[in-house]
């Protein structure tokens, strides 16, 4: 794929001797887009996910209604993103310019006239996220979460197992690490899309034998939560290995369509992490 810069790209960006450099690199690949010289970290990282979105919007524009509709339900992350920052914005913290979702939105456009949470709660209640279960900003945050992996595999049945993976790591996380109790209408979510048994357990270990085999594989081999980082890295690695499966796929199926998004994103990812690793150089 010619919108992204591959791991080799991406090792390159990182061995830059500074941000400053690292970011006049970019420039000149397809990150381009919104990536600028003279962007500080915080900027670059936020432009490169800013592309990311483009790239959907793009690809969006090119499909047919069906295959668009699946583009605008993996775009949602951007909406929950956009969300997370209007709440930063509302505690009075310094929050992220919002991100440009043009037709790929689904709420935000009420979402961003909010002016406090409850408008929040009421504005996604009153949308197809649903109704939150209640106004705190974590409650928020996380019922949105939630919904957005039940939307996923309700309706793209190629993503269904990453989408339950990176359920069981969101509330392995919750509930065993932060140690933070699920409200109702989370926890109606989450048995949804997990079942009764492992939002009561007490341990990954006991979580991970009471997971669905769909979502058992993101904690396997974890036992202590301040090792959820390394499921991230393999829920990563899964959706970028099975993207490119998807990708090479022929014909007019779904496929492509997710395996594209699926590698664009963890392209993304991991140019954000070389921008890291070359402002800590």
């Amino acid at each position: 794929m010619r919108r992204r810069v591959g791991t080799a790209g991406a090792r390159h960006i990182a061995t830059c001797g500074s941000v400053r450099e690292a970011v006049t690199l970019l420039g000149d690949t397809p990150y381009g887009h919104d990536v600028r010289r003279g962007q500080s970290l915080a900027e670059a990282q936020w432009a490169v996910l800013a592309t990311l979105l483009w790239h959907l919007r793009v690809l969006a524009g090119w499909l047919p209604r069906e295959g668009a509709q699946m583009v605008r339900v993996l775009a949602r992350w951007f909406e929950l993103a956009n969300t997370d920052e209007l709440m930063c914005r509302l505690a009075g913290g310094v929050a992220e310019p919002e991100f440009s979702l043009g037709s790929l939105g689904t709420t935000w456009q009420r979402l961003r006239r909010c002016g406090s949470l409850t408008e929040i709660q009421a504005a996604l209640a009153a949308s197809p996220w649903g109704e939150p279960g209640g106004a705190g900003r974590r409650e928020i945050q996380l019922s949105m979460r939630l919904a957005w992996a039940g939307r996923v595999v309700e309706t793209i049945p190629q993503a269904r197992t990453w989408a339950l993976g990176a359920t069981a790591l969101l509330l392995a996380g919750t509930r065993l690490a932060e140690g933070g109790a699920l409200a109702e209408r989370s926890r109606m979510r989450g048995r949804v899309l997990l079942g009764d048994g492992p939002l009561d357990a007490l341990s990954l270990r006991e979580m991970a034998e009471r997971l669905p085999a769909a979502a058992r594989w993101a904690l396997d081999e974890i036992e202590d939560p301040r090792e959820l980082w390394r499921g991230e890295e393999r829920w990563w690695q899964r959706v970028e290995d099975e993207g490119r499966e998807l990708l090479a796929g022929a014909g007019f199926a779904a496929g492509p369509v997710i395996g594209a998004v699926a590698v664009l994103a963890a392209d993304a990812r991991r140019v954000r992490a070389a921008l890291e690793l070359a402002a800590r150089s």
